[in-house]
Order: C-alpha cells, then structure tokens, then sequence
C-alpha cells in the first residue's frame, strides 16, 4: 500500500523555523518526483517546492524562495521541507506528495501532477 505520512507541523512564531518531513512507504521516494504544498483557509492550495525526478530541477513558489528548502534522504525514504524566516502567511496545511511522472519541476508544482498524496499537516505561524 503506497503511504505518506506528514510530520514536523506545529505552532512557531514570526522569524521561527520548522522542518516537516514526509515518510513514504510502499514505493521508493528515490525514483519519484516529489513535491510540497500547501493550502491556507479559503484559499487554493499552492505548490510551495517540487523536485522533478530523481535528480532533476527544483521548483519553489515566489513566496517562499530563499526561505524554504526541499530535500530527499533515500535511506529513510522521507522529504523535507525546511522552513526558515517563517511568516504569518505561511499559516496553512501542509500535504507532500509524489509521482513516477517525470517533468519539469515548475509544471509538476503548478499543475499539481502528483498520485500520491500524504494526509497534510498543520503550520501556524504566529505571535
């Protein structure tokens, strides 16, 4: 049974960090693109991060370049996201997810091109 799993959401202040990570299991995360988005109340969900393929491009959202970080590690077949210089807008949840298809990082994000889903985790970012 193909499975991801979110973990690392919580509650941080303005300027904080967070790393969240996404455990896959089912499937080796190494030969898939993958990719991080979010969705704030109200609002459609965004593609934060993606990764095309097993060492292809990297796509981020304007409004997170500089700031947050995606990430593989095969031998624990998990995804990081890293988070830094976190800012109230940043408030949302949190879902990875990941695909065998293989295509531009941008377009992966954008058009949202991913199978498998994880169940999505909370970030607040607040004072």
């Amino acid at each position: 049974q193909l499975q991801l799993v979110e973990s690392g959401g919580g509650l941080v202040q303005p300027g904080g960090s967070l790393r969240l990570s996404c455990a896959a299991s089912g499937f080796n995360l190494g030969y898939n693109s993958i990719g991080w988005f979010r969705q704030a109340p109200g609002k459609e969900r965004e593609g934060v991060s993606c990764l095309s393929g097993p060492d292809g491009g990297t796509y981020y959202a304007d409004s997170v370049k500089g700031r947050f970080t995606i990430s593989r590690d095969n031998a624990k077949n998990t995804v990081y996201l890293q988070m830094n210089s976190l800012k109230p807008e940043d408030t949302a949840v949190y879902y990875c997810a990941a695909d065998p298809a293989w295509s531009r990082a941008q377009t992966m994000c954008v058009m949202a091109l991913f199978g498998s889903w994880g169940q999505g985790t909370q970030v607040t970012v607040s004072s």
